[in-house]
């Protein structure tokens, strides 16, 4: 069997993969992308109809190419998110092969570089980049046995309230994708329940500039990865033209807030008593962005309106005074539990030592543990800003400078 020789194997076609292609190709380095399905598949099928980018189309792009036909303040939709991706791969010439699945990666033995098994056949490559993302396994928490009397299904299956059965829905998880859906739900009409844990919660806008300019001048993009941070789940929306998320308000609307899902029993799940304290670690985050967001106005001198308004925190509503902490699945009616409760990494195809005791990979800013392979996309792989579109495009120039820099090496040859 013909095995295909690459320099640089990219497994991936997502923001990460592409991202990886434009800086390998400005470096005059070869190299092949493999796709499993279609670009930005995910983006395609795997999120919600009415998903918009969180950021508006300004900041959520890479530099050199701009939406075609959307405002730069507006939220890109799902589609023309994908659609991007495609145009800006086609544009730089990006040699990707789609379709096409890598089952299983090996160093070769006793040589440098690595085989990857496809059902195409076999490529073996001197680099490889893992450009797969941190969405790659959805996690749901086991907690309700399948035989109990509901629907269960993660947010990568959900596509709209019309797809869910008659009753109410318990949305599990309330960082930006349980927040969205939950919002989406209660405005079809639906009675709604959101199990809150712990998180950021920024405000969208404030003193006329969206939230991600303010990370920009405060400097909070570059912030580098500490112990625990960046494990936060963040609560922001882009969706209806980008607004503040705030459960006091949702649970104003109809939404009846609830703690961490711990335990079920007997038909009914139970939380903890942790409502009151998650909503009050949000809103130190999102007054904290406030703060210091006046404090550079003042220090500056900025023409930036003031926004009173925005520091006023809701009264708690009563879900909170007086919280559910054990709730009947059957008496309160309802038909579905959608466990927006985020991914894991799924490395089972690495045949490769460079990961932890729970499997997450052994890297710095990308670099693993295991020479010439490369990780790219991940949360706070570098920075704060790592796994976002324009993130992702930084930390693809500093590894394409290390594989640069490493082939420079091995091309050296002691004169005679």
């Amino acid at each position: 069997m013909t095995v295909e020789q690459v320099e640089v194997l990219v497994v991936g076609a997502g923001q990460a993969g592409i991202a990886m292609s434009e800086h390998l190709g400005r470096a005059g380095i070869p190299h092949l992308v493999l796709e499993r399905a279609r670009i930005a598949e995910r983006w395609r099928s795997e999120r919600w109809d009415s998903l918009v980018a969180n950021g508006p189309a300004w900041h959520d792009r890479f530099p050199g190419m701009e939406f075609d036909g959307l405002s730069p303040d507006a939220f890109a939709p799902k589609e023309a998110v994908a659609d991007y991706f495609a145009a800006f791969a086609e544009r730089i010439g990006a040699p990707i092969r789609c379709g096409v699945e890598v089952t299983r990666l090996d160093r070769l033995p006793g040589r440098p570089g690595f085989r990857a098994e496809t059902a195409q056949g076999v490529i073996e490559a001197a680099s490889v980049v893992v450009a797969t993302g941190p969405f790659q396994r959805p996690v749901l928490p086991g907690l309700v046995p399948p035989g109990a009397g509901v629907v269960q299904l993660h947010s990568s299956a959900y596509r709209n309230p019309g797809q869910l059965p008659p009753g109410g829905v318990l949305v599990v998880g309330a960082g930006s994708s349980g927040a969205q859906i939950a919002e989406e739900l209660l405005a079809a009409g639906r009675q709604v329940w959101l199990s809150v844990g712990p998180h950021g919660r920024p405000p969208r806008r404030y003193r006329g500039r969206d939230f991600v300019w303010w990370l920009g001048v405060l400097g909070k993009w570059d912030v580098e990865a500490t112990p625990g941070v960046e494990h936060v789940t963040i609560a922001v929306s882009g969706a209806r033209g980008g607004h503040t998320v705030d459960f006091r308000r949702m649970a104003a609307g109809g939404v009846v807030l609830l703690g961490r899902a711990e335990g079920f029993d007997g038909g009914s799940l139970t939380f903890a008593d942790d409502l009151a304290a998650n909503l009050a670690r949000g809103d130190a985050d999102y007054l904290g962005v406030l703060r210091e967001a006046d404090a550079w106005v003042d220090r500056y001198g900025l023409d930036l309106p003031p926004d009173p308004e925005a520091h006023v925190i809701p009264p708690d509503p009563d879900c909170v005074t007086r919280p559910v902490r054990s709730l009947s699945l059957a008496g309160a009616g309802i038909g579905t539990i959608l466990w927006a409760t985020g991914y894991a990494p799924d490395y089972g195809w690495l045949k490769v030592d460079t990961f932890d005791a729970e499997g997450r990979p052994r890297h710095q800013r990308g670099v693993s543990a295991e020479p010439g392979l490369y990780f790219l996309g991940l949360p706070w792989q570098s920075r704060r800003g790592s796994a976002f579109i324009w993130g992702v495009w930084h930390d693809a120039r500093f590894i394409a400078d290390q594989i640069a820099k490493t082939r420079a090496y091995l091309a050296y040859r002691p004169a005679l």
